[in-house]
């Protein structure tokens, strides 16, 4: 079964190109805060590192989510979109001074702390503007996720947040700054994880490090687990809203929270992921000595996840109902590793046929270059066509 697109109106329109069904986006939207309604007390902040268009994080804000940032840039572009300052969260596991002193100045919700040095240099520049800086601890919980290694981020080994062992000292430090304020913990275990025994495993682990804390007499305010919630590439059609009940219901089974405690989560591919596809129209087709290759006009420039994860989008021909064939997906790239699939089944293709590359409203426009001085991709939103 193949998308449904207004494949008429990309007629005239110069590939490549990104296509946002905004539609699509408000109902995922929706099904977000049915499941809030369900829980009280739970937070969802969108990671604009997955996408950052404007246009869709002005949409992103007007549904009533906060927003998790990870670089300065980040706060501007949220700032800019109409993100309340005290709904904005600051995460990165290096936060240069400027930035810092962008939330300073900003008042930010929180600081996502990663480690003892960076919570030093926080306590400096906000005692030279006289101001206290919220602050949660990412703790390295040293769990595994089931996807790929580039994107598991809770491991011991990653460079990600503060060692379990650290934390009780790095409390006690806090306790001696007069312009930092402790307000929770963080955590962040991956991404596109699709197995809901990953955030189980991080329930178990929260739960241990509040049971810790406790027998020490420390309150913990708010509980940030991160998010990580995956989206299904190969069939998006059959699943264009991530099983956020599942997801929720999980932390709400496994997950201890103590009376009044918030629990915050940082959505960003669940939210966005199936909304984009990538638009292409195709520029050859090769015979080659052992296979056919059809070539887009669209590269790694464009969407770099295959090439960076060898990750896999659903890739449909909009144009041909022809009988399928066997190709391999390339770009125009002067790099080998420039392909978006090998040997994948297609409607016959023909140059000028357009190509989707589906489930890419996550780490496509946002992750785009100049390599090769190529044109950075536009966007086009379902409603303005």
């Amino acid at each position: 079964m193949k998308g449904d697109f207004p494949v008429e109106k990309f007629q005239d329109i110069e590939t490549p190109f990104y296509y946002y069904d905004t539609k699509l986006l408000r109902q995922t939207l929706h099904a977000i805060h049915e499941e809030l309604e369900r829980h009280p007390g739970y937070c969802v902040h969108y990671a604009v590192k997955a996408n950052a268009n404007p246009k869709i994080l002005r949409i992103i804000r007007q549904s009533g989510l906060g927003a998790d940032c990870v670089s300065g840039g980040e706060i501007q572009a949220a700032l800019a979109a109409g993100f309340q300052a005290d709904r904005i969260v600051y995460a990165g596991v290096g936060k240069s001074d400027w930035e810092i002193n962008l939330g300073l100045d900003r008042d930010i919700s929180c600081f996502n702390v990663e480690s003892a040095v960076e919570l030093e240099v926080i306590n400096q520049l906000a005692a030279r503007r006289n101001k206290t800086a919220r602050v949660a601890l990412r703790i390295n919980p040293d769990v595994g996720a089931h996807t790929h290694e580039n994107i598991t981020t809770g491991l011991a080994e990653n460079k990600f947040g503060i060692a379990m062992k650290d934390m009780e000292p790095i409390i006690a430090r806090i306790r001696t700054m007069e312009h930092v304020k402790f307000v929770g913990l963080h955590f962040h275990i991956g991404s596109q994880i699709r197995d809901m025994e990953d955030f189980k495993a991080l329930c178990f682990r929260v739960n241990e490090l509040q049971d810790r804390l406790e027998s020490q007499h420390i309150v913990i305010e708010n509980i940030n687990v991160g998010g990580g919630l995956g989206i299904n590439y190969d069939s998006p059609d059959e699943e264009p809203i991530p099983d956020f009940k599942s997801y929720f219901a999980t932390y709400a089974r496994h997950l201890r929270l103590r009376p009044g405690q918030k629990l915050h989560f940082e959505l960003g591919r669940a939210v966005v992921g199936q909304m984009g596809s990538l638009i292409a129209r195709t520029l050859y087709v090769k015979q080659g000595a052992s296979k056919q290759f059809v070539i887009l006009d669209a590269g790694m420039t464009d969407l770099i996840r295959p090439a960076l994860y060898h990750a896999r989008h659903k890739i449909e021909n909009l144009s041909s109902n022809a009988p399928g064939e066997v190709y391999d997906v390339v770009g125009p790239i002067c790099e080998s590793s420039d392909v978006f699939a090998k040997s994948i089944t297609l409607d016959g293709t023909k140059r000028g046929d357009l190509i989707a590359l589906r489930s890419a409203g996550a780490y496509g426009e946002i992750m785009a270059s100049q390599y090769n001085c190529r044109r950075l991709p536009i966007a086009h939103l379902s409603e303005e066509l």
